[in-house]
């Protein structure tokens, strides 16, 4: 994984970023165990099919012939050899998968992936996505913003506003739509006609503000005193990922820890009306798809059935990509979400609301740095070259207490805290 994860223990001290962060992309390789990683932006997680296409090409021809969704919907590129970077610049320039050499890393936008699909939400907010990244582009201000920093447009039904991002825009329903910054309780209201504007303008805000301090910082929150205070309440925030299976208007499926071959990926294609839409669950959306493509996908390794134990369950790289991992965690993590179903299957009747089918998002990490880890309370499944410490993470007043277990052991005790209601 990247070597600087954007993880921060709950009441941690703010932290005072001294160097520039070392954020992957298209262009700036980061050197893993198992090659080079390139992480392609995809605002709003949109592709086209002749975009998907071409990246199961690179993925084929430079690298280890597999594709990584990742946690803001964006691709990650793996086993790339020292010099294949001009290759796959010009691979990604070709289909518009480039746009900008010098802003390609601040492209981070998240949208909410059903958009437009069916009766819930509002704005068309893939419009915004693409306003706000040809915008960006333009903007010289905007290289200056951290390849971490994120922008979340949500479109009324309260998904992508659970990420906690940096600024995030939430479409209103019969009203003004909101302007969320870092993790603030309250919003701004927005002029209908400057959403767009708004953000951006949050957004130079924040490295005006950085500027005339002198501080240095990657995110919005790291700064609290520099963000002026909300004076409206925020609408909920469900934070649920869409389902997986036939969804009015398309389709929608899962990919195990977020990865799928190049054979999978034309799989996808083949299923889809035009256009794809990764979501931040590592799952892909297919606007206009038909039902009756969901066997096929199946067929090729989707998960297609909501209800299953592999329902937001993430994992970092890990052993053998990852040097600084202590463990295997994705074949570990597999070994135990398939044990799930038949531990306590009845006890998903009991999950806690906010948990969803399956129980609370989980994730595995090889080490302290936790990549890719989800946002809210989630199960947090440690490596410590011994086992794994488990541990129901989130706010401290639902933090859970960790518990130290073998490999064996760990099914259960993942299955447990999933389910917790504490």
């Amino acid at each position: 994984m990247p070597p600087t994860p954007d993880a921060e223990a709950p009441g941690a001290a703010v932290p005072d970023r001294g160097r520039a962060d070392a954020c992957p992309g298209a262009l700036r390789l980061h050197t893993a165990d198992d090659g080079g990683l390139a992480r392609v932006r995809l605002p709003g997680g949109l592709l086209t099919d002749h975009q998907a296409l071409a990246l199961a090409e690179a993925a084929e021809a430079l690298g280890d012939g597999g594709l990584e969704t990742t946690s803001r919907g964006n691709v990650q590129l793996r086993g790339l050899s020292p010099d294949c970077g001009a290759e796959l610049a010009d691979r990604l320039r070709a289909v518009g998968l480039l746009p900008s050499d010098t802003h390609e890393r601040v492209r981070n936008i998240v949208a909410s992936p059903l958009a437009g699909l069916g009766a819930t939400g509002g704005a068309d907010v893939q419009a915004w996505a693409r306003d706000l990244d040809e915008r960006l582009c333009a903007s010289g201000w905007a290289t200056g913003l951290s390849g971490k920093f994120l922008f979340a447009l949500d479109d009324g039904r309260g998904d992508v506003a659970a990420l906690d991002a940096d600024v995030t825009l939430i479409a209103g329903r019969g009203g003004p739509a909101v302007l969320r910054l870092g993790r603030a309780a309250d919003g701004h209201p927005v002029e209908p006609g400057r959403e767009v504007a708004a953000v951006l303008d949050a957004a130079r805000a924040f490295l005006d503000a950085l500027r005339s301090s002198g501080r240095r910082a990657w995110h919005l929150r790291e700064v609290p005193e520099l963000l002026a205070p909300g004076t409206v309440p925020l609408p909920a925030v469900a934070g649920a990922a869409p389902a997986v299976g036939a969804l009015p208007g398309g389709l929608s499926v899962g990919m195990r820890f977020g990865r799928a071959s190049a054979a999978q990926w034309r799989a996808l294609v083949a299923a889809s009306a035009g256009e794809l839409r990764l979501t931040p669950w590592r799952g892909a959306v297919l606007p206009g798809a038909a039902a009756d493509r969901l066997p096929a996908l199946a067929a090729a390794g989707f998960r297609t059935e909501p209800g299953s134990a592999w329902e937001r369950a993430t994992a970092c790289t890990g052993l053998p990509g990852c040097a600084r991992s202590l463990a295997d965690v994705r074949s570990d993590a597999a070994l135990a979400l398939e044990a799930d179903a038949a531990l306590a299957p009845e006890a998903d009747a009991a999950v806690m609301p906010e948990a969803g089918a399956g129980g609370l998002p989980v994730h595995w990490s090889g080490c302290e740095r936790r990549c890719g880890h989800p946002a809210g309370r989630w199960v947090d499944v440690l490596a410590t070259g011994r086992g794994y410490r488990v541990t129901v993470n989130g706010p401290a007043a639902t933090a859970g207490v960790p518990v130290d277990v073998r490999n064996e052991e760990m099914a259960a005790a993942v299955a447990g805290a999933r389910r917790t209601t504490k």
